[in-house]
């Protein structure tokens, strides 16, 4: 059972560590008590605190950052290597109900541990928690530890980024079907380009950090096959990235354009209909004039001629636009 912080937010301090040909996972609630060191593969610190910060330190030699630090977002804060342990700050995408963000987690290796630091559960250290105890043999060190957490990420940022490109192809029908919610399908292009956006900034965050790990001196051989392998799925997923923003510019111009034909055949007709209706109104105002001295006024039939009049020069220029082409 996982602890609660003050502020009732969940935090643990996980320690997997290898045992015969397996892997144990135990969630320390007494920091008193005496560990294997040695055997310790990976440790997990999900929202510590300052007493499990300062026993990791202590029990593993390793300096924990703290949480501005891992916030940093320059180059040099992001990776960076010494003479026997690398530090890395990399982005985590979450995804709470209709709100898409990077979140910051911190991986320390150094010597034969990995720790890792992040501010809230992440699904993705669940499912390596899963591969881990199902798998442990895949597992021969913190290395391949790292490798499997990037790995598993990358295939999620996968699966979300072919989630988004599924609704924005939705958006066809909304924009070839003259659906009368303009408003609503505006908000949408924007939500998705903010989401694609953070997909996109999420993955070259990861190819960033890759590209630095591959320089790494202190990474084996066959786990660095394994990050070149990522590199090149990541570049592809940015490729998509890009096709997505395409699209959806595509598909916003297009609306736009449909919207401005719209208007453009409102406003046309509202010009037709005032062109009409300009004979007529010159008639009345004419015979609406209240000069003493005009003819028609003393004709029997006179307001019925007028009637007429209007009625005739209404039909002349319907007739004359309609020959015209323009209704």
């Amino acid at each position: 059972m996982l602890n609660r912080s003050p502020n009732n937010e969940y935090h643990h301090l996980k320690l997997f560590y290898k045992e015969d040909t397996t892997i144990k996972i135990e969630v320390v609630k007494d920091l008193e008590r005496d560990f294997p060191k040695k055997n310790v593969l990976w440790i997990d610190l999900v929202k510590p605190t300052e007493e499990e910060i300062k026993w990791t330190s202590r029990n593993f030699n390793v300096k924990i950052p703290t949480k501005e630090e891992i916030e940093e977002i320059e180059i040099s804060s992001r990776f960076w290597e010494e003479e026997n342990s690398i530090k890395i700050n990399i982005y985590f995408l979450v995804e709470e109900y209709d709100n898409v963000f990077n979140e910051n987690v911190s991986f320390i290796l150094k010597e034969r541990v990995l720790v890792s630091i992040r501010q809230r559960e992440l699904s993705t250290f669940s499912e390596i928690s899963r591969k881990i105890t199902t798998n442990p043999r895949q597992y021969r060190n913190c290395y391949d530890v790292l490798a499997e957490i990037i790995s598993t990420r990358i295939d999620r940022d996968a699966d979300m980024l072919e989630k988004i490109t599924r609704e924005i192809s939705k958006l066809n029908k909304f924009v070839f079907t003259g659906v009368d919610i303009t408003e609503d399908i505006l908000e949408t292009f924007s939500y998705y380009e903010d989401y694609n956006m953070t997909i996109r900034e999420t993955l070259v965050d990861k190819q960033r950090i890759i590209s630095a790990i591959l320089k790494s001196h202190l990474l084996p051989v066959d786990v660095k096959e394994e990050f070149k392998i990522m590199i090149k799925d990541v570049g592809s997923l940015i490729s998509y990235t890009n096709f997505n923003f395409e699209k959806l510019n595509y598909l916003q111009n297009t609306f736009l354009g449909l919207i401005n034909l719209e208007q453009n055949k409102i406003i046309k007709a509202l010009t037709l209909m005032s062109v009409i209706l300009l004979p007529p109104t010159l008639i009345a105002s004419i015979y609406g004039m209240n000069f003493r001295y005009m003819p028609e006024l003393d004709w029997k039939f006179g307001y019925f001629y007028a009637l007429l009049t209007m009625l005739i020069s209404v039909l002349l220029s319907y007739l004359f636009f309609k020959r015209k082409g323009s209704v």
